[in-house]
């Protein structure tokens, strides 16, 4: 049983964590305060385990890094890069300010010539990062039924095999599945969770996801 390290503690890690326990990974949550995670853990069962940022990452076959963009090179900074090296790192971080929205749109850490996965990509060479899920609420992330059918995930990195096990996943989670290539594309797929929150800040609706119509 592929083992799916999950590296974070709040909505996002729990919904993915208890996704992937569904679709049948066995997980390990990894927090800086594991504790916070034991009641996730006498739910999941057999195959849900909690421990630290490193420790859940060096259970992981595949990694995923499921915290804030503002913390993601904390949470990752605790890890031995041996640890991380050769594994599939699923990044759905997005590098959102501290700064409060203008008229609905959020505000970013990055520019368009630059974003948050390329910075880890270089921070971790041996890794092999690909964007995912970082385009779409939590609500949706795993099993999304919305009008029109499966919804479409945007992903990218510069491993094309690791393209395809992230992309293996996403189509098990009910996704339809658009590749956009190597790393630079992260550029235009984080700032799509911009777009994607406008809805809701100007309107509370969030009950929504991105589709590419294809001829």
């Amino acid at each position: 049983m592929t083992t799916i390290g999950v590296l974070g503690s709040g909505v996002v890690g729990t919904v993915l964590s208890n996704g992937f326990l569904k679709h049948g990974f066995a997980v390990c949550r990894g927090s800086r305060s594991p504790d916070k995670l034991e009641a996730w853990q006498d739910a999941a069962g057999p195959h849900g385990a909690i421990g630290t940022f490193a420790e859940a990452a060096a259970a992981g076959d595949i990694v995923a890094l499921a915290v804030k963009g503002s913390a993601a090179k904390q949470a990752l900074g605790v890890v031995a890069p041996d640890d991380l090296a050769g594994k599939v790192v699923i990044d759905t971080c997005n590098p959102i300010s501290a700064a409060p929205p203008e008229n609905g749109v959020l505000r970013y850490d990055t520019s368009l010539d630059r974003s948050l996965m390329e910075d880890l990509q270089e921070a971790y060479p041996d890794a092999r990062f690909v964007k995912a899920f970082s385009c779409v609420g939590s609500a949706y992330m795993v099993d999304p039924v919305l009008p029109g059918g499966p919804p479409t995930m945007f992903i990218c990195g510069n491993d094309a095999d690791a393209r395809s096990t992230v992309a293996a996943i996403l189509e098990a989670f009910g996704w339809d599945v658009a590749d956009m290539g190597t790393a630079e594309a992260a550029r235009a797929i984080e700032p799509l969770a911009m777009l994607w929150c406008i809805p809701g800040f100007l309107h509370s609706s969030w009950s929504h996801a991105f589709k590419l119509l294809r001829a």
